[in-house]
């Protein structure tokens, strides 16, 4: 059997690119809400990590600690089969929030790290200039905490993609294990296992392109200003 007939099989006979392309918009919608429902929660979690109140930040310490340091697939099976196990939520809603936990606990701490280095001198020059609490912190902070924690939240958007490849253990057919009935089925794993490869590092290079494309368009908005 030639390549060009083996990538008939695989990707075109009875339909699997549409098979394919099922298990891609799973992967990506997963992806795509545990990230949003995350990045927000993981704000809140910041937030409480760096009050006075020893007691809170406890809690957000300890959160952030066992979240960061579970696997994420012991998480999933621990939601799925365990907590929500009489909830009757769907297998891709308890996917959603493994993974918002997780991304949560990440970002959380990826936020911290970017306010402990944001420059304290330009926010207590604003306040002198009578700046408010809240002004201070969405002109001045903000948009250097943002430019100092977008490297990190870059990879852990990419990394969160990765990490969902593990979601066919709840019944969840998603790309990868789309890709694994497909191997199974042609008989063909090498060239399948390396096709859905390629998939995951394109989504990979996409996310990568898209950060690159607003740097481009900041930096071409800061050249138009000047």
């Amino acid at each position: 059997m030639t390549l060009s007939d083996k990538l008939y099989v695989i990707l075109i006979k009875g339909g699997s690119w549409k098979t394919i392309l099922g298990g891609l918009w799973v992967t990506i919608r997963i992806s795509a809400f545990a990230l949003l429902l995350g990045t927000a929660l993981g704000a809140i979690i910041c937030l409480l990590r760096t009050r006075k109140n020893p007691l809170v930040r406890g809690i957000a310490s300890a959160y952030i600690a066992v979240l960061r340091g579970t696997p994420v697939l012991m998480l999933l099976l621990l939601l799925y089969y365990g907590v929500f196990a009489r909830a009757g939520l769907k297998p891709v809603t308890v996917a959603v929030v493994t993974f918002a936990l997780n991304v949560s606990a990440h970002v959380a701490e990826l936020l911290r790290s970017a306010l402990g280095a944001a420059d304290k001198g330009q926010a207590e020059a604003a306040r002198t200039l009578g700046f408010s609490a809240w002004s201070t912190f969405r002109l001045v902070t903000l948009p250097q905490v943002l430019r100092i924690a977008k490297p990190v939240y870059q990879s852990t958007i990419v990394n969160l993609i990765q990490w969902t490849s593990v979601v066919g253990y709840v019944t969840i057919t998603d790309l990868t294990r789309v890709i694994n009935n497909i191997a199974s089925r042609t008989m063909q794993p090498l060239l399948t296992i390396t096709i859905g490869m390629i998939i995951y590092l394109a989504l990979s290079y996409i996310v990568f392109g898209l950060f690159a494309l607003s740097d481009r368009i900041k930096q071409r908005k800061r050249g138009e200003a000047a």
